[in-house]
Order: structure tokens, then C-alpha cells, then sequence
């Protein structure tokens, strides 16, 4: 076990250890719908080097659903999947990331988006450099991320736009051209809440 897998499984032990009562999704822009929501999974990818990466991808423009937007490779559960299979498979499949590369740490808080869709996000480390590839059916670009950027609110601006009904808050961020919002956005928030910058930085200094 590396010493980012150890300091990560520490850090986010600690954080789901305490309460917190910020934690985002959208559940609430569903509204009147009843429809049963779709179990998905998410895979939060570490890389293992002096500064940790998250790694991500860019869906494509031709897309029907979410064209150009920056998600986390993931998606549904097939029958008889839990969320860690899943989300290690979507990763296989959109951007081909062995499997057997990835050191899974756990699972983190769920997040229900207005679509209906309760994602659960699993957080691993990876090697760094592997030669990923993308699938062009699913995945534009591949990118990668500082850990440390992605999880300091200094790094986020929050907008708000008016939809159904009511202004809601956003948060965002372009790195490097790319833009990362939405439900992206808002499961790293959740993710900073349970790691906070100074806590990760203390504890990845010398992975």
C-alpha cells in the first residue's frame, strides 16, 4: 500500500468520522417527479506522484446528453453490480484504465442529480502516466487535475442562474480550458468537505 492510499483512507475516515451538514446535490430540482431514481457510481482516480492529480474527462460535443461537460469516467450500474465494480468497469471502458491498476480507498457521500440519477463516488489512487486511451464514443479528452486545486474554495467561483423557477448556486472552475461545474463540481465540494485542503496537505506532503 502506498503512502497516498494510506494518507487518503486516513483522511477520508476522518472526515466521514464528523458530522457535516453542507453537503451538496439535486435532489431538489427533480421536483413532482417520481420517477425511481438510476444507481450509478463514479471514480475518483488519484494519482500517485509528488503532487496528486485527479484524473478526468471531457464527454463529447456530439453527445445528446451533457455534450463538452467534464465528468468523472463512471456511470450506471449493470444488473449485479455494486457502485466499486461499476465504476472500475466505466473506467475500463471509457478511457482504458486497467482495473488491476487501481487501489480502491472506499466510498464517499452520494450525491441524487436532477436527472435521477444517485451516484455514489468511489475514491482510489492510481499509478501515474499510465497510457490511457480514450474511448471517441465517450470520452473527447482525458485531464488531470492537483488534488490540492481541486479541493481549496479558493479554487471555485460560485454563480448562480435562474432555473425552474428560482436562482440556484453553482460553483466552477476553468483549468486550463476546461470548465468543471455541475454535478462534477458538486461532489468535489463533498469531497473537500470530508478533506479539507489543510488536512489533505498536511497528510500528502510526503506521498
Amino acid at each position: 500500500m502506498s503512502t497516498l492510499h494510506a494518507s487518503l483512507k486516513r483522511a477520508l475516515e476522518d472526515g466521514h468520522s464528523r458530522d457535516v451538514t453542507d453537503l451538496r446535490d439535486d435532489s431538489d430540482l427533480r421536483g413532482d417527479d417520481s420517477r425511481q431514481t438510476a444507481s450509478a457510481a463514479v471514480l475518483i482516480a488519484v494519482t500517485e506522484r509528488t503532487r496528486p492529480g485527479v484524473l478526468l474527462t471531457q464527454r463529447p460535443q456530439s453527445m445528446r446528453s451533457h455534450p463538452g461537460q467534464v465528468a468523472f469516467p463512471g456511470g450506471k450500474l449493470d444488473p449485479g453490480e455494486d457502485a466499486i465494480t461499476a465504476a472500475l468497469r466505466e473506467a475500463e471502458e471509457e478511457i482504458a484504465l486497467p482495473r488491476t491498476n487501481v487501489r480502491v480507498i472506499g466510498t464517499t457521500d452520494r450525491y441524487v442529480t436532477g436527472t435521477g440519477f444517485d451516484i455514489t463516488p468511489v475514491l482510489a489512487t492510481v499509478p501515474a502516466d499510465l497510457p490511457l486511451t480514450p474511448n471517441p464514443h465517450e470520452v473527447e479528452a482525458w485531464f488531470e487535475v492537483p488534488l490540492d486545486i481541486l479541493i481549496a474554495r479558493a479554487s471555485w467561483t460560485e454563480n448562480s442562474a435562474y432555473y425552474r423557477g428560482a436562482d440556484r448556486k453553482y460553483l466552477e472552475m476553468d483549468y486550463e480550458g476546461f470548465r468543471i461545474w455541475g454535478v462534477t463540481a458538486g461532489i468535489i465540494a463533498n469531497l473537500a468537505a470530508r478533506i479539507a485542503p489543510e488536512q489533505a496537505n498536511a497528510k500528502l506532503e510526503h506521498g
